[in-house]
């Protein structure tokens, strides 16, 4: 088998270990394993078998040609944490995210997936504002007035794959890796609630809708792209009128607009209903009721749960009858990494029948 040492870098980051960690782990020097990863010595077969133990994946996973790719260019912090990302976690996520790719590239080989949205990209310099690109994504999405009701089913339907995960305790709310050839992948932190799982992937589409190259400002306006996406202005306006705003009413508006009572209050005083005074008093309340941190969880906005990659899984199980285990084989993994990624238990399944697409 010819090896490839992208995919000996790829496992060891998959695996969250720096390169001296990973060479005591393998019996080598550092430096060799160094030049190993790089190309520079070949990558022999002794190795291959060491590092299939040493990082649980295997020999043929060190055999595959997919190209690997770098970090995006953009990275949302996770709010209200420490927004630092170690350099080892950012590793890891970069690895899940290439290995993700490999394997929607396999699955889509026996499933077609069929957008009845298009994901229009809009240059943030040829309009006025994201606010203004908001507005046209959800007139071009067909999207009436009022609370987005489900916003992963709508960037399905537009052909983004959207998955959840750990992201190996990375600080880190979401992240967006768009390769050619393949459709975008956007990869929420599982560990938000709700209403911030909604509003991280409201913020990752407006990176694929606006931005081609990474620019100063392209955080903040994702953000306000968000906000407009999920709270158009003229539409929440009337929600707000003559309205004494507090926590009452951030939280009976909460699980309608399924954003989270910070966000209300803030979009409260972009729309001038509150003072600065009473903006300020309010926030402190928050503060002290730890809100910041956890809003109450009997507010909780239920968790908008993807789609299309499980389907295109009961696809490979069933219409094209596959098993678990021949899925492993076929991502040059072991099955319990499936149930890590896809929720996918380690069991035979029924085998009908036929191609299918999905729409």
């Amino acid at each position: 088998m010819l090896l490839n040492s992208d995919m000996l870098r790829l496992a060891r980051q998959l695996r969250g270990f720096n390169q001296t960690d990973a060479a005591k782990r393998l019996g080598m020097d550092q430096s060799l394993l160094s030049r190993t990863e790089n190309g520079v010595v070949e990558f022999r077969d002794d190795l291959a078998a060491k590092a299939s133990a040493a990082y649980r994946l295997p020999v043929e996973f060190f055999g595959q040609r997919d190209p690997v790719y770098g970090a995006p260019v953009s990275v949302h912090p996770m709010w209200r944490r420490k927004s630092d990302v170690l350099a080892r976690e950012m590793d890891a996520v970069v690895a899940e995210l290439n290995l993700r790719v490999m394997h929607m590239r396999r699955l889509l080989e026996g499933a077609e997936i069929a957008n009845t949205n298009q994901l229009p990209r809009l240059d943030i310099e040829e309009y006025q504002s994201p606010a203004a690109i908001a507005g046209l994504v959800r007139a071009h999405w067909r999207v009436p007035s009022g609370p987005l009701q489900n916003l992963t089913s709508l960037a399905e339907k537009a052909g983004i794959i959207v998955c959840h995960s750990s992201l190996h305790g990375a600080s880190i709310s979401g992240v967006t890796f768009a390769v050619p050839g393949m459709p975008p992948l956007i990869v929420l932190n599982s560990e938000q609630p709700g209403d911030r799982l909604r509003f991280t992937l409201a913020h990752e589409i407006g990176h694929l809708i606006m931005h081609r190259f990474p620019t100063p400002d392209m955080e903040q306006e994702a953000n306000a792209f968000a906000v407009a996406l999920l709270m158009p202005p003229n539409d929440i306006r009337p929600y707000f009128v003559g309205k004494k705003i507090d926590l009452s009413v951030l939280a009976a508006l909460k699980p309608e607009w399924r954003v989270s009572m910070a966000a209300l209050l803030m979009e409260s005083r972009r729309q001038k209903a509150v003072s600065e005074h009473q903006y300020t008093y309010l926030w402190k309340q928050i503060s002290a009721r730890g809100y910041r941190l956890r809003e109450p969880p009997e507010l909780d906005i239920p968790i908008e749960m993807p789609e299309i990659l499980r389907r295109v899984f009961e696809v490979h199980l069933t219409a094209l009858g596959y098993t678990v285990m021949e899925i492993a084989k076929l991502f040059c993994v072991h099955p319990s990494e499936l149930k890590e990624f896809y929720g996918l238990a380690d069991e035979e399944l029924p085998r009908p029948r036929k191609f299918t697409v999905l729409k």
